[in-house]
């Protein structure tokens, strides 16, 4: 399995950045695990968006969504995807349409931020939309995809891969205050990729990221393979960050970057 980091900043963009996105590759099969602010742009450079088999959210804040729209977009205005030949293309009687899983109530969530400007079923009608349970499990070509709900500010799910051909298991903990749930969730994964956000915990409020050490922590508790952190702003000392995380975890932590390729 090769996951390939398309974005890694928090809310809001690094320069030149992306927020969440993930790219899972294995035997053919190819997800994007959330699709945030410029994301899509990321996905082009290394994969043709028309070969995406499935889009995975985590969870329905801005910055793992937003860029949902201009791949609907692209999947209902594009040359390729028309029925009649348009210049170089030669029309297609079946466009590409990919799955896509997220939370319950997303069609609604998509619905009011496209409808403000236009169709409100773009995006229901440019991929094929699954809302699913926490206790689902997906199988999507040679991947199978559970869940597990971690604490944040609006459900939200973290997520577990796993080769349905004997190969390796990656878990991604989306955006989570400290908690136990993730750490049993994610035991023995042989990667963990997990936020790492603040500097220091909220001040205060309820809790809803996490930092570096914690993150670290969260880690070494789950016996995980391999440990790297991300959703960190480029405003936040990279060094610094990855030498709170390796304190905690015992061990080497790599910092997510863009291009970055890891494989289980």
């Amino acid at each position: 399995m090769r996951i390939t980091v398309l974005g890694k900043s928090p809310s809001w963009q690094d320069a030149n950045g992306a927020c969440s996105g993930y790219l899972i590759e294995e035997h053919g099969t190819c997800v994007l695990l959330d699709c945030g602010n410029g994301v899509f742009s990321k996905l082009r450079r290394y994969r043709d968006y028309v070969a995406v088999d499935a889009v995975v959210i985590s969870h329905l804040h801005a910055d793992h969504i937003l860029d949902l729209i201009p791949f609907s977009y692209a999947l209902t205005y594009a040359p390729r995807q028309q029925p009649v030949p348009v210049a170089r293309w030669p029309g297609t009687a079946a466009p590409a349409r990919p799955k896509l899983y997220a939370p319950s109530g997303a069609r609604d969530t998509f619905r009011r931020i496209v409808g403000s400007w236009g169709n409100e079923d773009l995006v229901e009608k440019a991929f094929d939309l699954h809302e699913y349970a926490v206790a689902d499990v997906i199988e999507v070509g040679s991947l199978s995809f559970r869940f597990h709900e971690v604490p944040h500010f609006l459900p939200t799910c973290a997520v577990d891969v796993t080769s349905l051909n004997g190969g390796g298991r990656f878990t991604y903990g989306a955006d989570s205050a400290p908690t136990e749930e993730l750490v049993r969730f994610a035991d023995g994964t042989d990667l963990l990729m997990v936020e790492a956000t603040l500097p220091r915990p909220e001040r205060e409020g309820p809790r809803g990221h996490l930092t570096p050490a914690e993150a670290g922590d969260h880690g070494c508790r789950a016996h995980v393979g391999r440990l790297v952190i991300t959703h960190i702003s480029d405003e936040l000392d990279a060094l610094w960050a990855r030498s709170q995380a390796e304190h905690a975890f015992g061990g080497p932590v790599s910092v997510a970057r863009e291009g970055a390729v890891y494989q289980v």
